[in-house]
């Protein structure tokens, strides 16, 4: 018995540390400035990204200690917790995991692959060219983690066609997982729909009262980045990981008899992308006035209703953790604001950086850009959009232009596997190493961070 205690408690010692840590702090005074409430919510901050970062239970579990934390410390009502945490942004991420299931379901990947061969042709550096493109392109729309589930098939299907073992073709296998990779995660800038943390911050503008922006007003700022960065990103990619071999003609080949072999295609899949189609229309028009989260309901509803998916396989390839973890980032958010913490801790950060210069604009871009762009490399990038954006927007400002440097910043996770799900999910084909992220990452995150701050100083002024 006591051995199983001393087990349990190795596998949970960082839960026990945070548990150990939030009581200590507890126990302690209240900071000056700082209301008790406002005290409580960064002790629950603090203690949730222990918890992220070491992961000793499951995410799912975490999200729910937020929402059990804020009570037990009379932080808020059960009620008010209940209201904080279902939101338009919970409604349209719930929504946006719905669709990807939908779209998956339809198997439309290789025919996909395909389509990207057809335009690029054989050569190699053409091919990769079409990945990071299509898989961008393809991520501001319908989310990174999806398009990098789809697509990671079809590239090791190449690799597996152009040699039996990858390990004999390493550069051409890490120069393609990474263009999926890498590809999807910049791509996730492009709109609202490309991220979770896009409409976490969209939802704190709204509802601190600091400004709207509109699913057209942020592709306006935020897509030309990214038309910028995916040449960049090709090259990069290229310098890093070269390829065994120049042509893929025998990989080629063998793909398009895989997909001759599925048939043409069919009603159920045209139907499927002809309804995407008028989500993403109801995004651009409808959700200024009907909210994102509906919009993406809706499109269940009409994928359901016309038997392209089943109920079933929503139920059992949604994601509800994600779910969860989102809706109870957006409700410790809130109380950050309501509570006063943000401004605290905004006041806190700038009076801190005067050390090194009295510049406003240099403290708030270091913590919205640089800050950011670290910790979603440690963190979820929703986890550090939910804790830096209130912050972030109590710094003063342009609170909309600060709003969206934040997030695309959270965008430039390319460091460590764990610093996105298109990291995690090509490390989970077991062919690319820790160190391969680094290779290629600080090339990335420099050229990342670089065309950010070019669209900031020089261009976004212009555009109003």
């Amino acid at each position: 018995m006591i051995l199983n205690i001393i087990y349990w408690a190795t596998q949970r010692k960082w839960l026990l540390i945070s548990l150990f840590l939030a009581t200590v702090l507890y126990l302690l005074p209240t900071p000056q400035g700082l209301t008790a409430a406002g005290y409580h919510t960064i002790i629950i901050v603090l203690s949730t990204i222990l918890l992220i970062i070491f992961e000793p239970i499951p995410l799912p579990a975490v999200a729910m200690l937020i929402l059990v934390f804020q009570v037990l410390f009379g932080i808020a009502t059960p009620n008010q917790v209940a209201s904080s945490f279902m939101s338009d942004a919970v409604f349209f991420i719930m929504g946006s995991l719905m669709l990807a299931v939908a779209i998956v379901s339809q198997d439309l990947d290789t025919r996909l692959a395909l389509g990207i061969i057809n335009i690029t042709g054989h050569k190699t550096w053409r091919i990769i060219a079409g990945f990071v493109a299509v898989c961008a392109l393809l991520s501001s729309f319908i989310g990174e983690h999806t398009v990098t589930a789809m697509m990671m098939p079809v590239g090791l299907t190449l690799v597996r066609h152009t040699s039996r073992d990858p390990k004999k073709v390493a550069g051409l296998t890490s120069l393609i997982l990474f263009s999926i990779a890498y590809g999807s995660a910049m791509g996730s800038i492009g709109t609202p729909s490309g991220g979770g943390r896009n409409v976490i911050m969209i939802g704190y503008l709204s509802q601190f009262g600091m400004g709207n922006l509109t699913y057209l007003d942020w592709m306006k700022y935020a897509y030309p980045i990214l038309l910028i960065e995916i040449p960049l990103a090709i090259m990069i990619l290229w310098w890093t990981f070269r390829p065994e071999k120049m042509i893929l003609d025998s990989a080629v080949r063998k793909l398009k008899v895989q997909v001759a072999r599925s048939g043409q295609i069919t009603g159920s899949q045209i139907t499927a992308m002809g309804v995407f189609v008028l989500v993403f229309l109801g995004w651009v028009f409808l959700s200024p006035k009907i909210g994102l989260g509906i919009v993406a309901l809706m499109g269940v509803v009409l994928y359901l209703a016309m038997g392209l998916v089943e109920w079933q396989d929503l139920n059992r390839n949604t994601n509800w953790g994600v779910i969860m973890l989102f809706g109870s980032a957006i409700s410790i958010g809130i109380q950050m604001k309501d509570t006063g913490a943000a401004l605290w801790v905004a006041n806190n950060v700038i009076e801190g950086l005067q050390v090194i210069t009295s510049n406003v604009d240099f403290s708030r871009s270091f913590v919205s850009i640089f800050l950011t762009a670290g910790l979603t490399n440690i963190l979820s990038n929703a986890a550090t959009v939910a804790v830096l954006g209130p912050i972030v927007l109590n710094m003063g400002g342009n609170a909309v232009m600060v709003a969206l440097s934040t997030a695309l910043a959270s965008a430039f996770a390319y460091l460590t596997v764990v610093a996105s799900p298109t990291c995690m999910i090509i490390h989970s084909s077991g062919l690319v190493k820790p160190s391969d992220y680094l290779r290629a990452g600080w090339k990335m995150t420099v050229m990342s961070i670089t065309v950010l701050l070019l669209f900031i100083h020089l261009f976004w002024p212009l555009m109003g």
